[in-house]
């Protein structure tokens, strides 16, 4: 009987002992398995990690549900872990390596932030200009920053995880900005910071501006001479891109540049998309629509004198019959499929403008 009293006792202990840690610790990865229908104090631990990273919304209840399965599977799927929905160990120790990389650095906070935002291929703005920087910082990344997520990046970033045993998917998840935060010790370039310069404004078209300009996105331009500023939209054009002025005022200020009149003459201009700014030169002659008709129907008599054809003006109420052309750094024509000498040299002296000055345009 007094033998069973002692094995009771250090069991409870023993049980207790591990209670107290978890209940005082975020979720160990020491052989803890956490899975749907368990409840308690280290699923609500969880949730709360969970939260932490992005991935789990509601409140904590401490019960493993569906909320939390799915939760889990869309971490484990964000880092190459079998998805499972179990927190195994190597879900936990994944979730201490990104809660570690988001509890700041003696320097003051200047890592870069977690906040569950995936950066990928395809992406613009200002993290990926951070990105970009961090990744030159470390030698993987040889081109100027453009902002733009494109094969470049992904490869720098696949060699990155590469070199550091993460899965080579491309993809700047947590997990590998983490990493970048520690392989830097805190002086990387952060989101939360907006002070990240953009240093190439001269970006080529096909492959790079044509996806991050893309059809049905708004863009604004800023014409370099006069100061005046609009807002379009992209609404057609493969060589380069052809656009419309966003409101009837946005066409005024438009023809305010031109003074007054309407004309082919070629002038440089910043146009920025998101946060990223790119030299571009435009022409002021709205041509091949009417704003009165009906979008990509065929009608008889289009804007600029192009004659019968397909109606290109999708914004209506704007106050321009048509559309007008906005190119980029390698860009062409789409009447003779030849880059455009004329536009050629008003988007140098954009990029020229934009290097000299080097402010914030808007």
């Amino acid at each position: 009987m007094q033998k069973r009293k002692i094995i009771f006792a250090v069991f409870f202990v023993a049980v207790l002992s591990v209670v107290l840690f978890i209940g005082s610790n975020p979720v160990s990865a020491a052989s803890i398995l956490l899975k749907s229908g368990m409840k308690g104090e280290a699923v609500t631990r969880l949730q709360q990690d969970l939260k932490k990273l992005g991935y789990f919304s509601a409140s904590p209840t401490g019960y493993y549900g569906d909320i939390t399965i799915k939760a889990v599977k869309n971490l484990q799927k964000s880092h190459g872990i079998a998805r499972d929905g179990v927190a195994g160990n190597d879900t936990l120790s994944l979730i201490n390596r990104l809660l570690d990389g988001s509890s700041g650095t003696a320097s003051g906070g200047t890592s870069i932030s977690i906040s569950g935002k995936v950066l990928k291929k395809g992406t613009s703005g200002k993290e990926i200009v951070n990105l970009q920087s961090d990744l030159k910082k470390l030698s993987l990344f040889t081109l100027q920053s453009t902002g733009y997520y494109g094969d470049a990046t992904e490869k720098a970033v696949k060699n990155l995880q590469k070199k550091n045993g993460l899965l080579q998917d491309g993809v700047a998840g947590n997990a590998t900005i983490s990493l970048i935060n520690r392989l830097l010790g805190g002086a990387s370039s952060t989101s939360s910071r907006g002070t990240a310069r953009q240093t190439n404004y001269l970006l080529p078209w096909f492959n790079e501006v044509s996806k991050i300009f893309k059809i049905g996105t708004t863009a604004t331009v800023y014409d370099i001479e006069t100061g005046l500023s609009f807002k379009v939209k992209r609404t057609y054009g493969t060589n380069h891109a052809d656009c419309e002025p966003l409101t009837a005022n946005d066409t005024k200020i438009m023809k305010k540049i031109y003074n007054g009149s309407w004309s082919w003459g070629r002038r440089a201009i910043i146009a920025t998309v998101g946060s990223t700014k790119i030299a571009a030169s435009m022409n002021g002659m709205p041509h091949a629509g009417r704003d009165n008709k009906p979008a990509n129907k065929y009608i008889t008599s289009r804007s600029g004198g192009y004659g019968a054809g397909t109606n290109l003006d999708a914004v209506k109420g704007n106050g321009m019959d048509g559309q007008f052309c906005i190119h980029f750094s390698g860009s062409k024509t789409h009447g003779t499929n030849r880059v455009d000498s004329g536009h050629q040299a008003m988007v140098k002296k954009a990029a020229e403008w934009a290097n000299e000055k080097l402010i914030a345009i808007y």
